[in-house]
């Protein structure tokens, strides 16, 4: 695992999007296709004539990845008029995404999204066997110059404000992670989050329980129940389900959610959430495909873009901590700062990177330590 990830480290510095895996909020069980025309008032673009094909590792069913993803998909065929077709339950590495890829161009499709990390090899080959067809990959490293294109988005900004909500809920000082995989974009976010805790709380720690796993409810709740059990009274996740957040509410603790604003399943628990919203991006990348001005490339896109967001906040979240978040959202989309502006230690006191210094994307992207006041190791195996 060690080897690999290092591996993937190397690439991350070469390119400009990050490798990060996507796991998604279900099952991969069998392979499905839903399409859905969407209101004929074709916009001057041309983009209703477009159709676009999105390949999702799961279902859309909760408030998890695939969810939000789903959510962009429809937000873009609303905007753009354009034709989408879904693809669900496709394993990665597997011979129904090659097909389900074949099926999508068979039915028309000019644009392939392909929403889970693990699909990127089959994408980068395929897009060469279709050199008319686009194909934009969700996370990755992977990308060409005309039309195989990678996205993500800067959710570790999100993650900031987060904690800021987190840190000023926490009584003891103690939060907890439920962290998925040891890979430069779970580390970033932890630490961002960590930065935003100490931000409010100075004195406050953020102990990271791994669980290897994307979307495992059964796990996830057993990995936020052990924090609590360690005395943590707020609990964050890199997760898709909600059963960390079903953890705090029943433990009376609170809880920061991933990918939505998940507050409805855990109502009491709720402090905030970091958020997708796919649909501009989708809308834009549709519209230049109708254009005919894809060309692959890599996307990372920030709070200023409104691809990552901060959700709804509690009601006990204070004035301060309002504004004080407010400000900051103001700073990130401005772009006059960053969660990452130095100072910042590492965990053993180490400085990593300078007064005032902003870290370049390849440093972002294979950022691989952990900084001051988070416990816990990233596993060597």
């Amino acid at each position: 695992m060690k080897r690999r990830l290092l591996l993937l480290l190397s690439m991350l510095l070469a390119f400009t999007l990050v490798a990060a895996a996507c796991g998604d909020d279900a099952e991969t069980d069998a392979g499905s296709d839903d399409s859905s025309d969407s209101d004929d008032s074709a916009d001057s673009s041309g983009a209703s004539a477009v159709t676009a094909a999105f390949i999702y590792i799961g279902e859309p069913g909760d408030a998890g990845w695939t969810w939000a993803h789903d959510q962009g998909r429809q937000a873009a065929e609303a905007a753009t008029g354009a034709t989408t077709i879904t693809f669900e339950n496709i394993p990665e590495g597997s011979p129904e995404f090659d097909q389900a890829v074949r099926d999508a161009i068979a039915d028309g499709a000019d644009v392939i999204f392909a929403t889970s990390f693990g699909y990127i090899d089959a994408m980068e080959a395929l897009s060469g066997e279709f050199p008319d067809v686009a194909f934009d990959h969700a996370t990755g490293y992977k990308s060409n110059d005309t039309n195989f294109g990678n996205y993500f988005g800067r959710i570790y900004q999100a993650r900031y404000l987060t904690g800021l909500a987190a840190g000023g809920a926490s009584a003891s000082g103690n939060v907890g992670y439920v962290a998925a995989f040891p890979i430069p974009e779970v580390i970033r976010g932890i630490n961002a989050f960590t930065l935003g805790v100490r931000a409010a709380n100075p004195d406050a720690t953020v102990t990271v329980n791994w669980t290897s796993t994307w979307f495992d409810p059964a796990v996830e709740g057993d990995s936020a129940q052990a924090l609590l059990d360690a005395g943590a009274d707020v609990i964050a996740m890199h997760q898709d389900s909600t059963a960390a957040g079903e953890a705090a509410e029943a433990a009376g603790a609170r809880w920061v959610s991933y990918n939505s604003d998940m507050s409805a399943f855990a109502p009491t628990a709720y402090v905030a959430s970091a958020i997708w919203d796919w649909g501009p991006y989708y809308t834009s990348t549709i519209e230049k495909v109708a254009a005919g001005n894809y060309s692959g490339g890599a996307y990372w896109g920030g709070m200023d873009d409104g691809i990552v967001q901060i959700g709804s906040l509690a009601a006990d979240v204070s004035d301060e901590t309002r504004a004080v978040i407010d400000a900051r959202t103001d700073e990130m989309i401005a772009g006059t700062w960053d969660p990452f502006t130095g100072p910042i230690n590492d965990q053993d006191g180490n400085e990593v990177i300078a007064d005032g210094v902003v870290p370049n994307d390849g440093d972002l992207l294979g950022m691989f330590y952990f900084v001051e006041g988070v416990i816990g190791e990233i596993p060597e195996g």
